[in-house]
């Protein structure tokens, strides 16, 4: 009886042997599992705080560029992500498909030029500047958008040939007198400076800014009185006093 009971007992403990290391086996498993999982999750995180606004933003370009490929700003902004870290065929790229979608995005044309001067390739760089230059020559506000967006990458002399070309076709705009002005006022040509932006005030004298730079230049300012209009009821009364 005893044996028989010791056999028993012992098969008993066999038996049990395997679920218990199965058990241990399920345990580990679970934990490494979860260990994984919140590891993952932890990483998530932190690569998330780690990134730059620069990587922020063109996560988010990418995101909008997945649902609207065709958008002309998102891959001018894009191509400006990419030529700021130096990544010069990238941000080319990006700035001939957003033309390829909006083929008068003056922004894209004069990152261009700036991307290919930066890049070495000055010839292209001009041949550039001159096409999208000549694309605007019959505009005078096409010419003041393409030489804005000049000034915005720092292509001054582009942006004054621009300045120039939209003044030949609006000889009368304060605007573009001021813009010219403030461009000679930069390169320190003070005679320039007064000669642009005095005509820019003539033509409009609400612009205190410029009256404010003129007088920081020693040019005296005379606001122009406003005129009386409608003097049909003053001129008969001088023509035919006592009626």
């Amino acid at each position: 009886m005893t044996g028989e009971h010791e056999g028993t007992s012992n098969r008993t403990s066999n038996d049990l042997q395997p679920r218990f290391i199965f058990l241990i086996f399920l345990v580990f498993a679970l934990l490494f599992v979860g260990c994984d999982s919140a590891g993952r999750s932890g990483g998530a995180k932190v690569d998330k705080v780690l990134r730059t606004p620069a990587e922020e933003k063109k996560a988010r370009l990418l995101r909008q560029l997945d649902r609207k490929f065709e958008n002309p700003d998102a891959h001018f902004e894009l191509g400006q992500l990419y030529q700021a870290d130096g990544l010069w065929a990238k941000a080319e790229h990006e700035y001939n498909t957003a033309l390829s979608f909006a083929p008068a995005h003056r922004r894209s044309q004069a990152a261009m030029v700036k991307v290919l001067s930066e890049s070495g390739d000055t010839s292209r760089a001009e041949l550039s500047a001159d096409i999208y230059m000549n694309q605007v020559s019959a505009s005078a506000e096409e010419s003041a958008l393409l030489a804005l967006a000049f000034q915005e990458q720092g292509l001054d002399e582009y942006a004054l040939s621009c300045w120039r070309q939209g003044l030949h076709l609006a000889p009368n705009s304060a605007n573009i007198n001021r813009q010219i002005g403030y461009y000679y006022l930069s390169k320190g040509n003070k005679e320039q400076a007064v000669d642009y932006l005095s005509r820019s005030f003539q033509l409009n004298p609400n612009q205190p800014e410029v009256a404010g730079e003129l007088g920081r230049l020693g040019v005296a300012i005379r606001i122009p009185r406003k005129t009386e209009k409608g003097t049909k009821k003053l001129d008969k009364m001088i023509d035919e006093p006592g009626k």
